[in-house]
């Protein structure tokens, strides 16, 4: 309780609508945001699987290991944390993003991101609504990057993010050149359409922060399990 309580008086302002619950309060939310470490993803979705039943479950969580001064990236046994959780909890509808978004700065309401969010999904209903709460945060962009198991290099890839940040003391996150706004094309931002030629220019400029803490944060204005 007391952890809204904090956020209720810093963001007093904003008309916040946050309770406390445990996670079976949290998956009784209509969109559910699984933002637990990595390694107990598929235990705390299976915990709740009779009320995530049929809904949107957004996994953010990257498999990741720090060895001497170097990240490195775990495989788990489906090949990433998403497709874990979607084995696990079959009758849910599984979205991957989230990955590359700076952990801290996605809790400040007040601290603008500038990044694109990777999403992948094998269903249709969780690429769009996925896509619709990434699109309502100022200056982030939601990008269709396919069907689930692309979810294996998407979460890899942060590792790269965090040795950037370790080498240039910083925070990056990734913004991708070449890719039409959703007004200038078809479905290019949304897993509900199809990319305008398939080809994705892949120079990623680092641009806005990621920091190497777990991303065990909830979205902003999404519950959390």
């Amino acid at each position: 309780m007391e952890a809204v309580d904090i956020l209720l008086e810093k963001w007093r302002d904003r008309g916040l609508s946050i309770d406390a619950g445990d996670n079976a309060t949290a998956a009784a939310a209509d969109v559910v945001v699984l933002a637990t470490p990595w390694d107990g993803a598929t235990q705390t979705a299976s915990s709740v699987e009779d009320q995530l039943r049929g809904k949107v479950i957004i996994s953010m969580a990257n498999a990741l290991t720090r060895i001497g001064k170097e990240f490195e990236p775990l495989v788990p046994p489906r090949g990433s944390v998403a497709a874990s959780v979607q084995a696990k909890v079959p009758h849910c509808l599984v979205a991957a993003a989230f990955h590359h978004v700076p952990a801290k700065e996605l809790g400040d309401l007040n601290h603008p991101i500038e990044s694109d969010v990777l999403i992948c999904s094998d269903h249709v209903e969780a690429g769009r609504v996925t896509s619709e709460i990434v699109s309502k945060v100022p200056n982030m962009r939601p990008l269709d990057a396919g069907e689930l198991a692309m979810a294996t290099p998407i979460e890899s890839f942060t590792a790269v993010l965090l040795q950037l940040n370790m080498h240039y003391k910083t925070r990056v996150a990734v913004k991708f050149t070449g890719v039409p706004e959703p007004e200038a094309a078809t479905g290019v931002a949304s897993v509900d359409g199809a990319g305008a030629d398939g080809k994705t220019d892949t120079k990623a400029n680092a641009k806005a922060k990621v920091d190497g803490k777990d991303k065990g944060q909830a979205a902003k204005g999404t519950a959390s399990a």
